[in-house]
Order: C-alpha cells, then sequence, then structure tokens
C-alpha cells in the first residue's frame, strides 16, 4: 500500500528535465547527469527518483502515492528512446540502479548493475552484444553478486569465495580469464547462494529486480556505514537519497571497450594535467572497488585515440562550465564514450588551496570565491608534520600517494581490530587489499590507510581524501594476508602490531618509525618561509595568498589562549592580535603549587599573608614577560578559576598515609592536621563548589594579590617603553554583586600601582550570568565567553564524565550530529551566547565581547560568533591561523549573502 502524498506530486525527472541546481531535489549525481545531457553530452537516457521520494518511504516504510505510475511513465520513455524493454527477452534493456544524495558519499550507499537480466533474456543480451555468450553471462553474475548483496544482504564474501574457486579451477587470478563455460557455472554456483540466504530463487521479472532496488537505496540512506559517514562528515541525517534508474552502457564488451575515473587536475596535489584510472574490458565497480590494478588515463591515447581526445574535450568544457576540479566517471562501449557521472571532485588540503589560486588566475573565480573554496579544517591538516627524510630511510614497497600526509602506527589487517586499538589510544594503520564501505569505521579510527590493489580513485583513495587521512595505495608489492593478519614484501613480514610508516605524497611505506618534520605551511606561519621567494612551494604561496585575503575580509580579530611568553610570542607569529584567555592557575604548577596550598590551608593571617607575599614576584614576573611578548596587543587574564582539589593533596591519600602511619606507631601529627584542613575543604562536586570568584571573594587576598601582579607588571613595561594593555577578568560571576565587589579592590590596587587602562570585565560561563547580561554589562568593560563550562551547566554534563561514558551512544542515536564540547550548540548554548550579547550591549554600547573556550577555534563555531556579532575569538596557538580563515570566510559569506538579497 503507498503513503498518502498530495495528488501533484513529482517524484520522478527525466535527465533533460533538471539542472546541476536542483541538487536538493535530485541529489547530486542526478543533479549533475542532468546538467550533462542539457550541456549536449554524451549521457545515457535515464530519469531520477527524488529525495522526497525517499523521505516519504523512509517515514512510512511504503512508496508514496503516484511514485509507481511516474517511474512507469518515464521507463516507458526509456524504453522508447533505446528502442528495448524492459525484460525482453529477445532485446532486453538493462538498467543501473544507483544512489545519489546531495552531497557525495562515496561508496556509502548501494548501486546495483545490469537490472532486467534473467535466464531468458541472458541469452538476448549476448545477441546484442554479436554473439558474446562470455560478456553475458559475465554481467548476469555481476547482477546477481551486486543484488544479492545489496537488496538482500547476502553476504558479500560467499559470492567472492564462489569467484576464487572458478577462477582456481581455471588455475588463474585474473577473472578475465573464465570462459563463458565458467561464467554460466558460476551464475548457477551464485543462485544456489542467493536461494540459501534469502530462501528464494532469484527473481526472474525485471521490474521486481528494478522495483526491489529502488527500495535498497533508499534503505541505504540509514544504513550504518551510512550513517557513520555522514556523522564524520556532518552531513544531515534528514536529506534522504536519490535514486537514478540509468540504461546500461557496457564497459565488459572486450578491448576496445573499457570504464574509467578521470579528474581534470591532480586531486592529490592540485598540479594540472591529465589525471585518472582505465581499466580495459571492465565495468565501473572494478575501477572503484580497487579490486583490479588500474592503467594510468594516458594510456587511453595509445588503446583509443578518439575516445582519449573526446574524454579530453569533455573534461575542459566540464571545468569551464563547474569552474573547478571535477571528477568524472565514464565508459566506453566499442569504442563510443559514454559520460555517467561528474561532480565537483573531493581533493586533499593541499590540492584545494593550490587549485583554488590556480582557477584565480586563470580567471574563473575571485579571490573571494577562493576562501569559500577552502577551510579551516583543511588549514589544520597541512599544518600536521611531515617525515624527515634526511637519513634516507629505504622504502619497503611503493604504491600511489593517494592522499597526502605522514602517518606511523601499529599495522592491522581488518576494521574492528583498528577501532579497538585506537580506543586504547594506539596509533595504527589499517592494512586491507582494498577497503570497502564496511571498512569505514576502521578507516575513521586509524591514522593512515594503506592497500595493495587500486588507485588514486579507488574507494580507499576516494573516502580518505575526502577526511583528511593518509592513504597509500595500489601498493602491488604487498602479498596482503587479512586471515593471517600479516603482509609480506621481498621476503619481509610484516604482522600486526609492527610499527610502519605510509607516505601518501609518495606512496613509500618504511618500516618502522620514521621522524617527522614540521609542515612547511607551519614554518610558513612561524616566519622561516617568505612566500615571495622564488623557490617557495607553490602550497605555501597558495596559503599566503588566500590567508592574506581572508585577514583583509574579517571582521572578527583573533586572540590566543596563552600562559607563557614562549606561547605569546608564537602565536603572534601565527597571526594572534592578543591574548583572550591567559590561565594564571597554570602558573600555580611544579614548584609553586606548595606556596597554594599554604595559602588556601593557613589558619591565620599571617601564614596567608606570607605564602601572598611569596607568590607576588613570581605573578608579577609572568604577566612582564607576557606583556612584552604581546606588546601593544591586549592581554585578558583570567583570575584564579580551578576548584580547590586542583592545589589540594589527595584526600584518599593523605587518609591511606596516616592510617598506614599509625599502624607503624609513628608521630602521624602533621599528616593528621593536613588531613583534617583537607577535609574541611572537600567538596562533592568541586566544579560547582568553591571556585572562581568564589574563591577569590572568600580566601582574602588573593584576587588582590594577582591584580597587584598584573598591575605592577604592566608599570614596569610601560617604564621600559613598552605599551600594556591589560584586561583582567573575573571568571564564574553569576550575580552583579559579585563582579562590583571585586571590581571596587581591583580599582584601588591598580591605582595604587600606578597602571594605566586597565579594563576589567568578566567570563560569561554560568547561564545565569548570560540571562542578567544587562545588570552585569553596568560593572564590566568587557565579556568573554567561556564555552566549555557554559555548555556543562547549560546541559547538565560534567565533561570529565560523560564524554567517553555515553556521548557515542548519543551520536548514534543522532541526539548529537556533534559534540556539542567541539562544535557549539546554536540552540540551547548559542541562545544563551545571543541574549547576553544583545541585552549586554544595550546597556552597555560599548561593550567589547569574545569567546575563549575552545569553540573559539572551531570552524563552524566561529561562524556562529561572526554571525551573533562577537569582537573576537581566542583559541590556543596552532588554531589560530585557521581561525583567521574561518573568520574570513564567514565575512565573505555574509556579504554574498547580502548581496544575493
Amino acid at each position: 500500500m503507498a503513503a498518502k502524498s498530495a495528488a501533484n506530486d513529482v517524484y520522478v525527472y527525466d535527465f533533460a528535465e533538471g539542472n546541476k541546481d536542483m541538487a536538493d531535489l535530485l541529489g547530486g549525481k542526478g543533479a549533475n547527469l542532468a546538467e550533462m545531457t542539457n550541456l549536449g553530452l554524451p549521457v545515457p537516457p535515464g530519469f531520477t527518483i527524488t529525495t522526497e521520494a525517499c523521505r516519504a518511504y523512509l517515514t512510512t516504510g511504503r512508496e508514496p502515492d503516484g511514485l509507481r505510475e511516474q517511474v512507469d511513465r518515464h521507463l516507458a520513455d526509456l524504453e522508447e528512446a533505446r528502442g528495448k524493454r524492459l525484460g525482453d527477452a529477445a532485446d532486453p534493456l538493462l538498467v543501473s540502479v544507483r544512489s545519489g544524495a546531495r552531497f557525495s558519499m562515496p561508496g556509502m550507499m548501494e548501486t546495483v548493475l545490469n537490472v532486467g537480466l534473467n535466464d531468458a533474456s541472458v541469452s538476448g543480451l549476448a545477441a546484442q552484444a554479436g554473439g558474446d555468450e562470455r560478456f553475458a553471462w559475465d554481467s548476469y553474475r555481476r547482477l546477481i553478486q551486486m543484488f544479492g548483496k545489496t537488496v538482500c544482504e547476502v553476504p558479500g564474501e560467499e559470492f567472492e569465495h564462489a569467484l576464487d574457486e572458478a577462477k582456481r579451477a581455471r588455475g588463474t587470478d585474473n577473472d578475465l580469464d573464465l570462459d563463458d563455460g565458467d561464467l554460466r557455472a558460476l551464475v548457477d554456483a551464485y543462485k544456489k547462494i542467493f536461494a540459501k540466504h534469502t530462501g528464494r530463487e532469484f527473481p526472474q521479472d525485471a521490474r521486481e529486480q528494478m522495483d526491489l532496488a529502488i527500495r535498497a537505496v533508499f534503505e541505504s540512506w540509514n544504513a550504518e556505514r551510512a550513517v557513520l559517514y555522514r556523522r564524520q562528515e556532518r552531513i544531515p541525517a534528514d536529506l534522504g537519497t536519490a535514486v537514478n534508474v540509468v540504461a546500461m552502457v557496457f564497459g565488459n564488451l572486450g578491448p576496445d571497450s573499457g570504464t574509467g575515473v578521470a579528474f581534470t587536475r591532480d586531486p592529490a596535489s592540485g598540479t594540472q594535467g591529465i589525471y585518472g584510472d582505465y581499466l580495459a574490458n571492465a565495468q565501473g565497480e572494478d575501477v572503484v572497488a580497487g579490486i583490479r590494478n588500474t592503467i594510468p588515463l594516458q594510456e587511453l591515447e595509445r588503446l583509443d585515440k578518439r575516445s582519449y581526445d573526446d574524454l579530453l574535450g569533455i573534461m575542459a568544457t566540464l571545468e569551464g562550465h563547474y569552474k573547478d576540479l571535477c571528477d568524472i566517471e565514464f565508459t566506453i562501449e566499442q569504442g563510443k564514450l559514454w559520460m555517467l557521472q561528474t561532480r565537483v571532485g573531493k581533493r586533499t588540503a593541499a590540492a584545494a588551496f593550490i587549485i583554488a589560486g590556480q582557477l584565480v588566475d586563470e580567471g574563473l573565480i575571485d579571490l573571494d570565491e577562493a576562501a569559500r573554496r577552502v577551510n579551516g579544517a583543511q588549514l589544520g591538516q597541512l599544518m600536521f608534520p611531515r617525515f624527515d627524510l634526511t637519513d634516507e630511510p629505504k622504502p619497503l614497497a611503493k604504491g600511489v600517494g593517494a592522499s597526502p600526509g605522514a602517518a606511523v602506527g601499529k599495522a592491522v589487517f581488518d576494521a574492528p581490530r583498528a577501532v579497538e586499538l585506537a580506543k586504547e589510544g594506539e596509533a595504527v594503520i589499517l592494512v586491507r587489499r582494498e577497503t570497502n564501505p564496511d571498512d569505514l569505521a576502521g578507516m575513521i579510527a586509524a591514522q593512515g590507510i594503506l592497500t595493495s590493489r587500486g588507485g588514486k580513485t579507488s574507494h580507499a583513495a576516494v573516502v580518505a581524501r575526502g577526511m583528511g587521512k593518509t592513504c597509500v595505495s595500489g601498493a602491488d608489492a604487498l602479498d596482503v594476508d587479512t586471515r593471517k593478519k600479516k603482509f609480506t614484501v621481498d621476503g619481509t613480514t610484516i604482522v600486526e602490531g609492527d610499527v610502519i610508516s605510509i607516505d601518501g605524497t609518495t606512496g613509500r611505506v618504511y618500516v618502522g618509525e620514521v621522524p617527522v618534520r614540521p609542515s612547511e605551511v607551519v614554518r610558513y606561519f612561524e616566519g622561516e618561509l617568505s612566500p615571495e621567494e622564488d623557490e617557495v612551494d607553490p602550497l605555501v604561496s597558495a596559503v599566503h595568498r588566500i590567508m592574506s585575503h581572508a585577514d583583509a575580509a574579517r571582521r572578527l580579530r583573533v586572540r590566543t589562549n596563552a600562559d607563557t611568553g614562549h606561547d605569546a610570542a608564537r602565536a603572534r607569529r601565527f597571526g594572534a592580535e592578543g591574548i583572550g584567555l591567559c590561565r594564571t592557575e597554570h602558573m600555580f604548577l611544579g614548584d609553586r603549587r606548595e606556596l597554594v596550598e599554604r595559602l588556601i590551608l593557613a589558619r591565620t593571617e599571617g601564614e596567608r599573608q606570607e605564602a601572598l607575599d611569596a607568590l607576588l614576584p613570581l605573578q608579577r614576573a609572568d604577566f612582564l614577560e607576557i606583556f612584552e611578548a604581546m606588546d601593544g596587543l591586549p592581554v585578558t587574564v583570567r583570575l584564579i578559576d580551578p576548584p580547590l582539589h586542583e592545589f589540594l593533596p589527595s584526600l584518599e591519600e593523605l587518609a591511606v598515609s596516616v592510617a598506614v602511619a599509625h599502624e607503624r606507631g609513628e608521630n602521624a601529627g602533621k599528616a593528621e592536621a593536613l588531613l583534617a584542613a583537607v577535609r574541611r575543604m572537600h567538596e562533592q562536586n568541586p566544579m560547582l563548589g568553591l571556585r572562581g570568584v568564589r574563591l577569590g571573594l572568600v580566601i582574602p587576598g588573593l584576587f588582590a594579590m594577582q591584580v597587584r601582579a598584573i598591575a605592577e607588571a604592566a608599570a614596569e613595561c610601560a617604564r621600559r617603553g613598552g605599551n600594556p594593555c591589560p584586561e583582567i577578568m573575573v571568571p564564574l560571576v553569576g550575580a552583579v554583586q559579585e563582579l562590583e565587589t571585586v571590581r571596587a579592590e581591583a580599582e584601588r590596587i591598580i591605582a595604587e600601582a600606578g597602571a594605566d587602562d586597565v579594563s576589567i570585565g568578566t567570563m560569561i560561563e554560568v547561564p545565569r550570568a548570560a540571562l542578567t547580561s544587562g545588570q552585569i554589562a553596568e560593572a564590566a568593560e568587557f565579556f568573554s565567553f567561556g564555552t566549555n563550562d557554559l555548555t556543562q551547566m547549560a546541559w547538565g554534563f560534567s565533561r570529565d564524565d560523560v564524554e567517553g561514558a555515553f556521548f557515542w551512544r548519543y551520536l548514534e542515536l543522532g541526539i548529537f550530529g556533534i559534540s556539542p564540547f567541539e562544535s557549539i550548540d546554536r540552540d540551547g548554548v548559542g541562545r544563551l551566547v545571543r541574549i547576553a550579547v544583545d541585552e549586554g550591549r544595550a546597556a552597555r554600547p560599548d561593550l567589547k565581547i569574545g569567546v575563549c573556550g575552545e569553540h573559539g577555534g572551531d570552524p563552524e563555531s566561529v561562524h556562529f560568533f561572526h554571525e551573533v556579532g562577537l569582537d573576537y575569538v581566542s583559541c590556543s596557538p596552532f588554531r589560530v591561523p585557521i581561525a583567521r580563515l574561518e573568520a574570513g570566510r564567514a565575512a565573505i559569506e555574509t556579504a554574498v549573502g547580502s548581496d544575493s538579497r
């Protein structure tokens, strides 16, 4: 029974009825097939079932009303266009049924080829192919294999074992050596496997095959691997997938046929040229799955120059039309070139920057668009180290550098083991003959991926590039035995647990751990490389160009979280425009911890003052060093914030020490006194106890000492000719009266120290502070959002306890799309931020507002902070360039949105 829908709902579109701007409705694949059709390119005819139909089906478990009738009409048009009928025994039309979501999800959902073949029509297909029985039976066995695994969940390895057995019987390891008799027998074996696992014969009705395949594509949207991939790539879960039904064209019709994947530029390096893989006498899944090693696309010129020249012309057309790197799938059927798919291609982080710069130079895009085509996550990948090959380590093997990077880890041979070891904190390299979508969890967990088969367009390569994961594919010297968990190369055997290093740029594989060196991009940010040098790395040049444009466009300033002069100086080299968070508690570690302990446990005014007097010069020297490193830039110093237990001896350890001393008859007086004091200060929930402003109000002199150290350091810095810009931030304020009390004492001390222009503000990290921000702004010159604590308190989560305990389940259930500690929760915590900004500025229009939680360096969160009108974000030194880029991108996207309105 069909699900109800409006009578005028359109669920099916011919390719000629769509275009590339309809990706939300037709999916990326369907929209681009439509676009190529309208460009007059050779696309097999077909039609697309919309994402709306998928969503309706997934909601109700039934097809929406009208879908079947619409499919009937479009199928009839397709049959007329091809002059064949689906299921006709004498002259059958065969179709592929392919998924196609709004965003590319390579290999995560389902595809079935050769739909329409059955026991009767296989002879008709052979007749179409000029009597080629081998081709027809090979196509039939492929249908049963794909249909069984995809539609009916028959274990894929059973088909693989049967194929391996057939090849062994023939004495070959190449399926092309199987003749039509071998393939007939293989079809019979496949049918038995199908019947054993499904309890029914393989369906002979062609329309039933197609309908079941369409439903399987719909249902694959919620397959475990698809859900995992969407979570990894932050793709919304409610989009659904379109389904493309396309007339089959065959690359396995002989040596003048084949299939391939092409890129208009190198997706790994960005280099201009002809890049791709080709397989003669093969169907498309053979290339993508990596089950046979391909030849370089350039070899096609020798095999079929006419098709090669046609392909180059189409590639130029598509890149000029899309104004971007295009990823193309094609088939050659007996010398005739057909385009099966195009999309804006996934690329490595380095290629993204380089290609963006190239397209600007070619006049295809401007610098605004170039900045929009890269992102902070990609920039972060470029800042990771690379292998240091100074000692010229000898490579064990070489494959295809499919996704750049330097990855070191223990070799593992299956995805579950990779996940298991990664959870234990081990770095691992996932080693496979070839990967498939079921390996996704292991690919995410691994530092890198190594395969013995496939090329730059294999599943491993495409998915790794999309994730920014190091990958070497097609290292065919590796004899990988996944059952025995080992691989062998020229007599050297690597077993599970052995450390290997893989270079995703060169494709080299090394035994053991190869040392790493800083990336060229980090050296550029450190000032060691000039982008104006003649021999500058093209990547460095591209990064410099786009970063300069982003800096010119951005409104948000970018500060750093730094607690030492060294960190402050490095952050400044990375482009930080001040310090947004200097955590003073970090200055009380090591030898100073005892002084803080004495201060907290002091029983008399004299004991307390003695501890304060010892801490003052140490703090003053800390701040002086930081002010000098950040000369002329603002430095926000947070007064001591963490709970008492972080500075006191462990209650449990003290209790054990006292008990042991009593048992041994030793004098435990000092330990008992300390134990009693710690028990007095002990809290059941210290994160919500005596910390922040509360600690400063309860322990006399603590905040005063810190304020005096800040003010005296600023005065000394000014006397030395510097220009200190200190800002004192009071943490954990929930009521304006708390801030007013601290402020009154702080202003008196600042005046006594002779410091100028010291502003006083607060950290908004308690929900009540956000909700009473109008009152608090009367006593604050600035706000800085502590989004880590604000998130904990808004959600009622203790971060230390919950992330490992149950967040995985919340992500699995879709309650979270991403951890709210990783990216700002716009609806909840974000609303508190909006309220505080609006009401704070209403009370004090010149209120300066920033953020200093970890979200300050998260790309998605930076866009939100731009949107709500913050003045700056603050993050760790390493993430400063990322925040700079994203702040620029946010401004550019806002301007584009305004222009479009």
